[in-house]
């Protein structure tokens, strides 16, 4: 069984992170989306309010599983018998910053093997910083992130 995982913050989950996933989802058996916690970042919302925004986004998916992870990506993977790490990348810079992080993640075990899916044109530009930025000045966040996240991310807001 061919079992990947996307790593993330998803704060908030985007319609870029939504396509990533469903995406993944074709190339593997299971996709495992591991919803972390960025020490460099403040989180607008919960671990938990995220893990329940995610499953609902992905119900139609049946081989996503939603999932919390404490520690190093290097330590799930080994936990959930992972085959592949799957990254979206939207511009250079992420493929700097995601490269260096892939072959991090390969020194510490051999077995990690990091896939960069690309973003489609439209996501390119689509940084959950920016989103939470819009929403705290009360823009229309709609076209950004999936439906279920929309009402939510505006009451943070309120």
């Amino acid at each position: 069984m061919k079992i990947a995982i996307f790593p993330g913050s998803f704060d908030p989950l985007t319609n870029g992170h939504l396509d990533i996933i469903k995406r993944g989802s074709q190339l593997f058996d299971e996709l495992v989306v591991a919803v972390g916690i960025n020490t460099s970042k403040t989180a607008l919302f919960s671990t938990d309010e995220k893990v329940t925004l995610i499953k609902e986004a992905v119900d139609s998916l049946p081989n996503v599983r939603v999932v919390t992870m404490q520690g190093l990506t290097v330590n799930l993977f080994k936990k959930l018998g992972a085959t592949t790490l799957v990254r979206g990348l939207r511009d250079e810079a992420d493929y700097r910053y995601e490269r260096q992080i892939a072959q991090m993640n390969h020194q510490m075990d051999k077995k990690v093997e990091t896939i960069f899916l690309m973003a489609r044109p439209q996501d390119t530009y689509v940084a959950s910083s920016i989103i939470k930025e819009i929403a705290k000045m009360g823009g229309d966040v709609s076209q950004f992130v999936p439906q279920n996240v929309s009402e939510p991310l505006k009451a943070k807001f309120k």
